[in-house]
């Protein structure tokens, strides 16, 4: 899964950010390369879930804890990973895991333990979750 996260600079400055603290998120999975489906919180529907807990400090999405609490996420999937609609795509996490819905129906075999930290980058990461970012090597003499 990658995504992007638009925000204020002034919200980088809070302990805790919130779906309420970021003006745009969009999120697209992939499965072996493949584009299993997006979604963008400004396109969602008023029934779609969205809870976001981020820790802009750690770079962290918080994970692990109940859904809808301090340390879950939310994105157009609920904590029964059942309301992606049916041309979409969600990410939940909760105390039984993180999993991941596709138009709609749970996939079972997304699933990982719930704990699982999942952090973010300033830098673009690829489908396959490579950072791109440019790197140098030391000159030689």
């Amino acid at each position: 899964m990658t995504g992007r996260m638009s925000l204020p600079d002034a919200a980088m400055f809070k302990t805790i950010l919130t779906e309420d603290d970021i003006n745009g998120f969009k999120i697209s999975g992939y499965h072996k390369g493949t584009l299993l489906g997006s979604w963008d919180s400004a396109q969602r529907s008023s029934d779609a879930t969205w809870h976001l807990r981020f820790d802009p400090a750690g770079m962290l999405f918080l994970t692990g804890g109940r859904f809808a609490s301090f340390a879950s996420q939310g994105w157009n999937a609920d904590g029964e990973v059942a309301n992606c609609g049916a041309q979409g795509f969600g990410f939940n996490s909760g105390s039984f895991g993180q999993d991941i819905c596709v138009n709609g129906s749970y996939v079972e075999n997304s699933s990982i333990a719930p704990g699982t930290p999942l952090v973010a980058t300033l830098d673009p990461v690829t489908p396959d979750c490579r950072n791109t970012a440019a790197v140098s090597r030391a000159r030689r003499n």
